[in-house]
């Protein structure tokens, strides 16, 4: 009978490692189930932005574009302005010549005017000019000089607007 006990202890030793490895299984299984649906949560994730990426390529696409656009639109303004500036450049520069042919002719009449308007020299008292020619040499220098401060805020928006185009 002692090997009875022996062998029962045996197969004791054995059936409580058998019951052992089984919760080990369990406990087990229940990690890869774990580990499976956090595999699929991931396989879901990596999905997601692999879809958010390409929404995000195309919006940049759609950027570079929009982009692209507004730098020829700003770049043809940008032409558009310079060629008006040197339109109203060459105008003020034609008005200025205008202006001082204007302004020649008027101080040549004057001075004929005054000179038929004169009496024959007399010795007794010397006629002074008459008191609007002044004023009107100042209208005309006001003229050029408010002319001149609109070429100059030209040249200042010229400037600038190449300085922004650089």
């Amino acid at each position: 009978m002692s090997t009875l006990p022996v062998g029962l202890m045996i197969e004791s030793l054995v059936a409580l490692l058998l019951v052992v490895t089984i919760g080990y299984c369990i406990v087990l299984n229940k990690r890869l189930k774990r580990l499976r649906a956090d595999e699929e949560a991931l396989r879901a994730t990596i999905s997601e932005l692999i879809t958010a990426s390409e929404i995000a390529e195309r919006a940049i696409l759609g950027l570079k574009a929009t982009a692209g656009e507004a730098d020829r639109t700003l770049g043809q303004r940008l032409v558009d302005a310079e060629r008006l500036s040197q339109e109203l450049a060459a105008h003020v520069s034609r008005g200025n010549t205008v202006l001082e042919r204007i302004t020649q002719i008027t101080e040549a009449a004057r001075t004929v005017q005054q000179q038929a308007a004169a009496p024959a020299p007399v010795a007794a008292a010397p006629i002074a000019e008459p008191a609007p020619a002044r004023p009107a040499t100042m209208r005309a220098s006001d003229i050029r000089s408010a002319a001149m401060e609109a070429t100059a805020r030209l040249e200042l928006f010229r400037k600038r607007a190449a300085e922004q185009a650089a």
